[in-house]
């Protein structure tokens, strides 16, 4: 199996920039692993599902192995911070396993353009132009008729995510799968201060102040009544179930599930890339202020 992964991935950095036409090798290869997936017995460890179709990262295989475990009736996801969608946490859901969804993003050429899809008539697919914030965002989904019990939420958005799943009320997601930042450490919930209009790289040149760390997002997701069950290889997205449909999957701590990213993105005063590595990273965005979500008190990092 480990070997199908491995000529999978390789596989997958070839085709994914070749012509459409030929693209379907790719969702052939994946349906393979996905089937495999299917079989997986419960897994100490969730990035050892992981394989990419049209995720950043390993994230495909993980949501594969996820829906075969838990309960699922509705199979409808929402996904919010697509761009033009061809990267994403869904696409292999909606190409794959025909399940029909909601995605927003900001920018009305990534929406156009994922109008412009074959995937957009082929498949129950909505897209909204939208700049999300906590006080529109169950207005967004609500008007789109999405209320209630849905599959899959995933939540990526560089700024105020734990505010924005904070505020959803409106749906009730069986699976969340929830951007973290690494850069925060494991130790402290912490989030950058509400803004609507944050957009990360305005808020510090380094792009490294986003988000929140991934103990703030457990914090949330207890008040939610969901249980971590893991974060991926890469250290950046993390995986919430609700508590009443966790079956047999073992629920863990944050220090169980952290994983430390390795990312190579931070930027100078330039915005040229200066390829910080490890705790530069913390150092450079030090002293900066984050909001404790356990106390509500304003803390410095």
């Amino acid at each position: 199996m480990k070997s199908i992964r491995k000529l999978f991935n390789v596989m997958h950095h070839y085709l994914y920039n070749i012509r459409k036409s030929q693209q379907t090798d790719i969702l052939l290869l994946g349906a393979l692993l996905a089937r495999q997936n299917k079989a997986l017995p419960i897994l100490d460890n969730i990035a050892d599902a992981e394989f990419k179709v049209f995720s950043q990262a390993g994230d495909d295989g993980i949501i594969q192995y996820l829906i075969h475990k838990v309960q699922i009736p509705l199979k409808i996801f929402i996904e919010f911070g697509v761009e033009n969608y061809v990267e994403s946490n869904t696409r292999f859901l909606l190409r794959h396993d025909n399940w029909s969804g909601l995605v927003i993003d900001g920018s009305r050429k990534a929406i156009d353009y994922i109008m412009s899809d074959d995937i957009y008539y082929q498949h129950d697919l909505q897209a909204l132009e939208a700049f999300i914030t906590r006080d529109n965002i169950n207005d967004l989904i609500s008007s789109r008729g999405i209320d209630g019990e849905i599959g899959l939420l995933s939540v990526d958005i560089d700024g105020n995510d734990y505010w924005v799943w904070k505020a959803i009320e409106v749906v009730q997601p069986v699976i969340v799968v929830a951007e973290y930042n690494s850069v925060f450490g494991k130790h402290r919930p912490v989030t950058v201060p509400y803004k609507p209009d944050f957009v990360r790289s305005a808020e510090h040149y380094s792009y490294l102040y986003f988000g929140a760390s991934l103990k703030a997002l457990y914090v949330l997701a207890e008040e939610k009544g969901y249980s971590l069950v893991g974060c991926n290889a890469v250290g950046n997205n993390a995986y919430f179930v609700r508590n009443d449909r966790l079956g047999e999957l073992k629920a863990l701590s944050v220090e169980e599930g952290y994983v430390e990213s390795q990312f190579r993105e931070s930027r100078n005063k330039k915005g040229q890339l200066n390829y910080l590595r490890g705790t530069q990273r913390y150092e450079c965005i030090k002293g900066m202020p984050v909001i404790n979500v356990a106390t509500g008190e304003t803390e410095l990092l």
